[in-house]
């Protein structure tokens, strides 16, 4: 295997590993206004991941940082055909880290509703768009002979893209539903389960149709074998939250984040963006990626760098694993 082929799936891995953190992360604040009752129950549901949200974020810093080393060429055209959804992703997610720092800095109704309102449109948008963002890379976009994307903004809204996007919302808010019950007590923790069931349905529904759309499309044996592990996992993870098996249940939802952006992946590869306008334009793992030098000198540093963040990172989960409730929550002066 070639060194760029390693770093694609580097790539991938890295991506993955971003959509299973990030994706309760959005799931959460979501359920901010879909599943929390009153301010307290808030407080609840945004200390869930208080600790942990920030670190999440750094696979999403990690994911682009390779790809701008590992493949400029994929990058560039990545970068300024998806100039404008990026933008808005990048916005959401400022306003959202600003949002939950804010939030309770000062004591005024008016002053956190509003913060609030900002962390569920910030969650809400950005785990929509991700789907719009990679279903159009796996459809293929309209890319010249130059490497460059000559399309619009209205040639990345199309049925396929927008299912996408619905997709990775939901399972994003199943996912965070799944977490919640993992980690509060009480009521909140019964209507957590409870609306993990309801959305985990309509997930699988809209999951099942965007997979087998993909596949068809796209799809080989190694994607349909990610395909079935991804709807198998969805399935299981829906029995075990009607069983009351938290930890199960999310680990199996996570499961499904994975096995579906690998599945994505592999129909990508060896290209990794592909030109709806001639195949031989379309950007590869091999005319899209750095030198032999720059991808080994990479691999070093990664080899080095990545035990050590999550070890890090595992570590901060587990000193921040115990379940919370409304008891937890002072009262607002």
């Amino acid at each position: 295997m070639e060194l760029h082929d390693v770093w694609f799936v580097l790539i991938a891995v890295l991506w993955i590993g971003y959509f299973f953190l990030e994706g309760f992360d959005f799931g959460i604040g979501v359920l901010t206004k879909l599943l929390a009752r009153d301010r307290k129950e808030r407080r609840v549901l945004i200390n869930t991941i208080g600790p942990v949200w920030d670190g999440n974020e750094v696979w999403l810093l990690t994911a682009g940082g390779a790809t701008f080393a590992a493949f400029p060429e994929w990058y560039a055209t990545l970068f300024s055909g998806f100039y404008l959804p990026l933008l808005l992703i990048l916005i959401c997610l400022i306003v959202r880290g600003v949002s939950f720092e804010y939030r309770h800095k000062r004591p005024e109704e008016r002053w956190q509703t509003n913060w609030e309102h900002a962390i569920f449109w910030t969650s809400l948008i950005p785990a929509f768009l991700w789907g719009v963002a990679f279903a159009n890379i796996v459809r293929g976009v309209k890319i010249d002979q130059d490497m460059e994307y000559v399309g619009s903004l209205f040639d990345l809204l199309n049925v396929y893209s927008i299912l996408g996007g619905l997709v990775t919302l939901t399972l994003f808010t199943f996912h965070g539903a799944v977490f919640a019950s993992l980690k509060t007590l009480g009521d909140i923790r019964d209507r957590s389960r409870a609306l993990a069931t309801r959305l985990g349905v309509v997930t699988a529904v809209l999951a099942l149709v965007f997979l087998i759309w993909t596949q068809v499309s796209r799809g080989d044996g190694w994607s349909l074998i990610a395909m079935a592990v991804a709807v198998a996992a969805l399935v299981a993870a829906l029995g075990c939250n009607l069983a009351g098996r938290e930890g199960w249940s999310f680990a199996l939802s996570g499961i499904t984040i994975a096995a579906a952006v690998a599945m994505l992946f592999l129909t990508l590869f060896p290209n990794v963006m592909p030109s709806s306008l001639n195949d031989a334009w379309s950007l590869t793992v091999t005319n899209a990626s750095s030198t032999p030098y720059t991808l080994k000198i990479m691999t070093w540093c990664a080899g080095v760098a990545t035990p050590l963040v999550m070890l890090y990172q595992g570590w901060t989960y587990w000193v921040f694993r115990k379940r919370i409730g409304t008891q937890h929550i002072a009262d607002a002066h």
